[in-house]
């Protein structure tokens, strides 16, 4: 059955739908390989739909989710997620407008963390639609702040990070040349206020009550909503089923320990989670299987992380060195930034918790283990 085949009716169970169920790598994938196409809303539940909106490269598309709502003007729907601010999904959306949700009003829209893919749409919508933009504070104004911070070429303690990384001339002068601030290229303006989530919070939307729990080390504070009485998890990136999420320093903090926080995350999570939860993840397909994923995410972290002091021991290297010990696939130009990123994470990680240690030489960051 391909991802597209027509829509089968709706059961509770996710277990009698018309697809067939998938098994892989410990991960039970109840709608096995269907996604909605674009411009389709599965529903997931009676009061629950699925959609999905492009990405260019590998990620190919993101998941979004719609929950049916109430507020003092009546019903309508919530939203979680939006999608990046560029033509291609803005004309899915304009489609998804004046079909499926031709009759329905959007009440507010959750966003997850500030990535462009997850906020790009958030302010078009809002401001499209009159509703109010509910995040965590710090994710919204990151978005705030890069979406301001346009310059011709990366300021000066941002390309001294980069040699410090390992890059040499040729990616030095990728990077200049791109400038800085390209995230406003993807993220439409957010209005002047947000609704606040905090991590804890019990948020009601329709008949569902969902809690907020933040997560480390991918974004500062990624909000996952969880629905303990029906089991259900929307995850963002907190928690993916076939692909590691991104961990990396950021320019604005580049001495912290993302991959820190990052494992002290999946730690928190596996406490307080059952391990059967449905998991709506913002790429690939629903699953479950929460804890076997979490486990699987914390081991390929720590083998990494000791293969890589191992590797220390034998010579100093550069984040720039680590690539092959740390990536599956070879690392490109169009993801070395990524992949620079996630090196420094992991060497900063051993370097916090005493395992390496750094020498700057000419500007370049030389770590070896301890």
């Amino acid at each position: 059955m391909s991802p597209h085949d027509p829509l089968p009716a709706y059961d509770m169970s996710l277990s009698d739908h018309g697809f067939e169920a998938q098994e892989i790598k410990g991960l039970t994938y109840p709608l096995g390989v269907h996604a909605p196409a674009y411009g389709e809303i599965y529903p997931l539940a009676p009061d629950m739909g699925w959609i999905r909106m492009p990405v260019p490269g590998n990620l190919d598309h993101i998941n979004l989710w719609l929950l049916d709502d109430r507020d003092d003007e009546g019903e309508g729907y919530a939203l979680a997620d939006t999608g990046l601010f560029m033509p291609p999904v803005i004309e899915e959306w304009k489609k998804l407008f004046d079909g499926p949700l031709a009759s329905r009003r959007m009440t507010r829209i959750f966003v997850t963390h500030f990535h462009p893919d997850h906020a790009g749409c958030a302010g078009w919508l809002a401001n499209r639609n009159k509703v109010r933009v509910w995040m965590n504070r710090t994710e919204w104004l990151f978005i705030r702040m890069l979406v301001a911070d346009q310059q011709d070429e990366p300021p000066k303690d941002v390309l001294e990070r980069r040699i410090f990384q390992g890059y040499d001339q040729r990616h030095l002068d990728r990077f200049k040349a791109q400038g800085f601030g390209n995230f406003a290229r993807a993220v439409s303006r957010l209005p002047a206020g947000h609704r606040r989530l905090e991590d804890g919070q019990h948020v009601r939307v329709g008949g569902r009550v969902w809690q907020v729990m933040t997560g480390g080390g991918h974004t500062p504070e990624h909000s996952c909503l969880v629905d303990h009485h029906n089991g259900v998890i929307i995850a963002g990136d907190q928690i993916l089923p076939r692909i590691t999420s991104n961990i990396s320093i950021m320019d604005s903090e580049p001495d912290s320990d993302p991959l820190g926080e990052w494992l002290a995350s999946i730690a928190k999570f596996r406490a307080a989670l059952p391990a059967d939860m449905l998991v709506l993840p913002a790429h690939g397909f629903p699953f479950r299987g929460l804890h076997v994923r979490l486990d699987n995410l914390v081991d390929g972290h720590l083998e990494r992380l000791d293969q890589l002091e191992e590797a220390l021991r034998i010579k100093p290297l550069r984040a720039v060195d680590c690539f092959e010990l740390l990536f599956a696939r070879p690392v490109t130009d169009e993801v070395f930034g990524l992949a620079a990123g996630e090196a420094m994470a992991h060497l900063r990680h051993l370097e916090t918790t005493g395992r390496a240690k750094v020498e700057t030489l000419d500007g370049v960051g030389w770590y070896s283990a301890v």
